[in-house]
């Protein structure tokens, strides 16, 4: 690609390089606008008879183009790929999903020095609509070997960014508390409410009991008979883990152990079990504030349904200081 300045007047399907003013001050053309024959007559009539552009070069391929194609190979699930200003592809959501991000993938996209990649944190939350990623290239046009390689990098690594929908999650709430169940319902229903609408959920199904292994144990039963998509544990107290009356409860009805403590603040006693398919957490302490904590970090995963692991937690620990 070349830069000059040529004639107004043969300046047409060229590349502007730079935003034109008339004498007033007032913009008449961003950078990059491709000039038509209405263009130039606007420009002469202006006063303005010479403009810089841009000349690709045979097997340039243009900024657009580039951009798109990167963005559409880069994705998977509900993410479409929406031409912006610049030479820019946007990745937006389609319909409301967790996002996952092969983030080795877009570390070595980026150090390529071709094109930028950004996306959302992996396991974050997206509305439909919602921007969630965009890749920008360099002005105008990329040589094409560069391109190919970029492409030839995605194409191998597998989508960098994929969408999980969130559909219809059945959230269950078991609201428990050493002197009367419904005192923990009574502090933290309203915060609950709050922290499920921000993931586009709801708790459809709730009960309050004394945080003793017995009833918790009989209560999750009845929970579970419902089918839901997971179940929280919101507990008034500190457990000391798979031992306490919380946790307990849950081996007794069939949970297994997948992770207790997380490298999360706040947050970091996070006890995530499950029975089947069905995830159940508890992390004391937690429904308190609406502020950000480790129950915002593992909703969107286990709301769409993606079975988090004891490795997923554990990576949690770069960014899991939350502010």
């Amino acid at each position: 690609m070349r830069t000059q300045v040529v004639d107004t007047t043969t300046a047409g399907g060229k590349l502007l390089t730079q935003p034109i003013f008339d004498p007033s001050g007032r913009k008449l053309f961003a950078k990059g606008r491709q000039i038509s024959q209405e263009d130039i007559q606007l420009l002469t009539s202006a006063g303005l008879a010479q403009v810089s552009v841009a000349v690709l070069d045979e097997g340039d391929v243009p900024e657009q183009e580039a951009a798109m194609q990167l963005a559409a190979q880069s994705l998977q699930g509900a993410l479409a790929p929406q031409l912006a200003p610049g030479g820019r592809a946007n990745i937006c959501a389609v319909e409301s999903c967790c996002l996952t991000v092969e983030e080795n993938g877009l570390r070595a996209l980026n150090q390529l020095g071709v094109v930028s990649a950004a996306t959302l944190p992996h396991f974050s939350y997206a509305a439909a609509g919602q921007r969630v990623g965009t890749i920008n290239t360099p002005p105008f046009a990329v040589p094409r070997h560069k391109f190919q390689e970029a492409l030839r990098l995605v194409l191998e690594r597998g989508p960098l960014i994929e969408a999980h929908p969130i559909r219809h999650p059945i959230v269950a709430v078991l609201y428990c508390d050493p002197l009367k169940g419904d005192r923990a319902r009574a502090l933290y229903e309203a915060i609950m409410r709050t922290r499920l609408e921000r993931v586009g959920a709801n708790a459809a199904f709730v009960l309050s009991c004394l945080e003793e292994e017995g009833p918790i144990a009989r209560n999750l039963v009845h929970l579970l008979r419902a089918r839901p998509t997971m179940v929280i544990i919101a507990s008034t107290t500190a457990p000391a883990g798979p031992s306490d009356a919380v946790g307990r409860a849950m081996e007794r009805v069939g949970c297994r152990l997948e992770s207790y403590l997380a490298p999360v603040e706040p947050g970091n006693l996070l006890l995530l079990s499950y029975i089947g398919d069905v995830p159940v957490i508890c992390a004391p302490g937690c429904y308190r504030s609406p502020r950000t904590n480790v129950i915002d970090r593992v909703l969107p995963p286990l709301l769409a349904r993606r079975r988090l692991t004891a490795r997923d937690i554990s990576a949690f620990g770069h960014g899991g200081l939350l502010q």
